[in-house]
């Protein structure tokens, strides 16, 4: 994929046990997307999404973003590469791109360019992991190294061979002068390897069971006596066993994009809404469940699925342009289990006083998009303090997570309200409460009406 491209990003903890999160890549290659500050409203209040990436470091997303707690990735393009191996470069761009917007928005990554090896450009190859070095030193320097990690993500083009899985081994010459220091430094960094797995880029008719996890004979590692029942466990599998070859299996794996596209030219065989659908809707149970694939038993996934928005601007292939979860009017172009009940048939930009649950009558006070933190804060220490039941936002209540100010000064700004009798005033809040007709509850937490 491209760099304009918009996808969902796929981390495998190293560990069991981590929570599994939905994240989305959020590509602009188009001339009819939404305002960010709507698209970050919509995330925030109408799905489970909370993580997005970039393909840049776009100032008016990562504005829109702020206060929200969305957990944010942004990409150096790859033609800045080579003038970042510079450090004075490199801490300029972090004060250009990261500290001004660092903390207010939750930027957790940076992404050096988009699968620079599978570009055959040896400047880019060849400056990359310097330029890596470098943005980390100047992370170092403004004390931000242990909250924002380095990486750069590749295409499974990295292998020179995947079947089976056990067999796997990096393209020889980028093994050891490539990939091997690229590894030693994201492991010296506590930072993620970011492949980005295309079972639609791999599949046959003889295989299109296999890639869209359905019934099938599977896949028989005879090395490893392993079965493999879908081509999503495969092509991660190959990914560690290359890396566990450079003795780097203890390096977190990162799916930087996996999707379906909803629309293809003709003889293109099975792109279409449901089979989109099928195929991203069993990856984010696949990645859910905590099962891991089998050699990596047991993982739990943060998941970026390609992609938020259909992209009109694209070039090549009628798919290229239709991997979108989401229309640029922010409907659904199908539902894969992200979006919250209310977010389901509502755009809360065009339908702010829109029935919910069958009733007009509900009504709910969330905090305003962009509101200071500070000030939700404030609002925060005034409900709890008047001495309103404020249990299920304490850590252990139902609706703790995701801790984050937004979140929690949310939900006691609606108990206010509706404790007080649902008076438009009750919401006010100094201008950082809003009255919605869409129900902010999710999970099991339960926001009163």
């Amino acid at each position: 994929m491209f760099i304009t491209m918009v996808g969902v990003l796929i981390i495998f903890s190293t560990g069991s046990g981590a929570e599994a999160s939905i994240g989305v890549n959020y590509g602009t290659l188009a001339n009819n997307l939404p305002p960010p500050h709507q698209v970050a409203k919509f995330l925030l209040h109408s799905t489970v999404i909370n993580r997005i990436r970039l393909f840049d470091a776009n100032p008016q997303i990562l504005q829109a973003f702020a206060h929200t707690g969305v957990a944010v990735t942004v990409t150096v393009p790859n033609d800045q590469i080579p003038h970042l191996t510079n450090l004075s470069s490199a801490q300029q761009w972090i004060s250009d791109h990261i500290q001004t917007h660092f903390p207010s928005t939750n930027i957790i990554r940076i992404l050096v360019g988009n699968e620079v090896i599978s570009t055959g450009n040896h400047l880019l190859i060849r400056t990359l992991v310097p330029a890596m070095q470098s943005l980390h030193t100047a992370l170092v320097s403004a004390s931000l190294h242990r909250r924002i990690q380095i990486s750069t993500p590749h295409s499974l083009g990295i292998l020179s061979n995947s079947t089976p899985p056990s067999s796997a081994t990096f393209r020889l010459g980028y093994d050891t002068h490539v990939l091997k220091p690229l590894l030693s430094f994201l492991r010296t960094t506590s930072s993620p390897f970011v492949v980005n797995p295309y079972p639609f880029f791999g599949y046959s008719i003889e295989t299109l069971d296999f890639a869209l996890f359905r019934s099938n004979p599977g896949l028989f590692d005879q090395h490893s006596k392993l079965l493999y029942t879908n081509m999503f466990d495969a092509q991660l599998d190959s990914v560690y066993s290359a890396m566990n070859k450079l003795g780097f299996s203890d390096v977190e794996i990162v799916v930087g994009e996996i999707g379906w596209p909803s629309e293809g030219d003709i003889d293109q065989i099975s792109v279409d809404v449901a089979t989109a659908a099928e195929f991203n809707k069993n990856v984010v149970e696949r990645v859910n469940s905590g099962a891991g694939t089998p050699l990596m038993p047991n993982r739990t996934f943060e998941t970026y699925i390609f992609a938020l928005f259909n992209e009109n601007l694209k070039s090549g292939q009628t798919s290229e342009r239709n991997f979108g979860l989401f229309r640029s009017d922010l409907t659904p172009i199908y539902d894969i289990g992200i979006l919250r009940p209310s977010g389901r048939t509502l755009n809360p930009e065009n339908n702010p006083r829109s029935p919910v649950r069958g009733s007009s009558e509900k009504r709910w006070c969330v905090t305003k998009s962009g509101a200071e933190t500070v000030a939700l804060q404030r609002n925060i220490d005034y409900v709890c303090g008047l001495g309103l039941d404020c249990g299920p936002i304490t850590e252990g209540g139902l609706c703790f997570s995701p801790n984050t100010v937004e979140a929690h000064s949310a939900y006691a700004m609606n108990l206010y309200y509706q404790t007080m009798g649902k008076h438009e005033f009750d919401c006010d809040f100094d201008n950082t409460g809003e009255i919605t007709a869409m129900d902010p509850s999710y999970g099991n937490c339960e926001y009163q009406a």
